[in-house]
């Protein structure tokens, strides 16, 4: 086939580091807007970015020429960077060294789009580490407890 074709769709979830709450409500839908920004730069077209006060979704559609380790580097380095000059109380902010990303099959986009977007609701129900551990078994995903959460 001369032509490269691809269309990966991909759902991306990581934490600040120690999964400290400091993703507030000043900066959030500011720093979301941000991070869908950096994935445009990478061609990678971000269908939704949300989160809480400790972790962050991300919803895009992987660009054909980029690694998926290359567009997490990026997100996290120039986010990290950028909210450290939003003010003195983000002096210390900081991402967690790993991440958990999950193929979405085109037919589940909207219902991913609503479950990121619907965030505060899921969480007065499970904790971030609940909710990741209901993606690893949907996902058949083996995890060390150990090493996961920092």
């Amino acid at each position: 086939m001369p032509q490269s074709l691809s269309k990966i769709y991909i759902h991306i979830i990581f934490s600040t580091k120690l999964r400290q709450p400091l993703i507030d409500k000043d900066i959030k839908d500011e720093l979301f807007d941000y991070i869908g920004g950096i994935c445009r730069q990478l061609e990678c077209i971000p269908l939704r970015v949300g989160g809480q006060s400790n972790h962050i979704h991300i919803l895009c559609l992987l660009a054909k020429k980029i690694a998926l380790v290359k567009l997490l580097e990026d997100i996290k380095r120039s986010s990290s960077k950028w909210i450290k000059t939003k003010g003195a109380q983000y002096s210390n902010f900081g991402w967690q060294d790993g991440y958990a990303a999950f193929s979405v099959s085109p037919s589940e986009i909207e219902h991913v789009i609503k479950y990121i977007s619907n965030q505060d609701e899921h969480h007065k129900k499970r904790t971030f580490e609940e909710e990741c551990r209901v993606f690893f078994e949907r996902n058949s995903m083996k995890y060390d407890e150990r090493f996961v959460w920092d």
